[in-house]
């Protein structure tokens, strides 16, 4: 008779282990958004260098698709010279975060509007909120610029990374 009881329970697990229920099959009519990861608690370096500033100075970086908050955040140093040598306001700059429209513009040298900028500053710490990407990776820049133009060469020390 125990042989029954243990018989009954084997084919009770098993009847249980059989019944469990599969995922739904995703939708073919469900929107392309809801088939996708999201960059969501990731961070990447944009810029981490040390480099020569005369005239101006580009870095471009891009936001992945589906990246919903992107924070930019950052800090960078002038300095006269060579790195750490004077760093006061005979070492300031101008800094843009630029998006490729605004880029374009930029590198015909046609007036435009930057989405931030910070002008005649030797030490910023930046923190910036950028649009969200949709369905597509976007493109922005980073422009550094020497106000002086030739009369004092620059260094620059920069530090930048974007969460999502």
């Amino acid at each position: 008779m125990a042989w029954r009881k243990h018989l009954l329970a084997v084919w009770l697990l098993a009847a249980v282990a059989c019944s469990k229920e599969k995922p739904a099959p995703v939708s073919a009519a469900a929107p392309p958004a809801e088939h996708v990861s999201s960059p969501v608690g990731t961070n990447q370096a944009v810029l981490q260098k040390t480099f020569a500033l005369k005239h101006s100075a580009e870095f471009q970086f891009e936001i992945p698709a589906h990246a919903v908050t992107p924070h930019l955040h950052g800090i960078f140093e002038s300095f006269v010279g060579q790195v750490h040598g004077a760093s006061d306001e005979s070492a300031n700059i101008d800094f843009l975060i630029l998006n490729e429209e605004q880029h374009a513009e930029f590198a015909a040298n046609r007036p435009s509007e930057a989405m931030f900028s910070v002008e005649a500053s030797h030490n910023q710490a930046i923190n910036f909120d950028l649009p969200a990407a949709m369905s597509q990776p976007v493109k922005y820049y980073l422009v550094f610029r020497n106000g002086d133009g030739n009369k004092s060469s620059k260094v620059v020390e920069a530090n930048f990374r974007v969460d999502f």
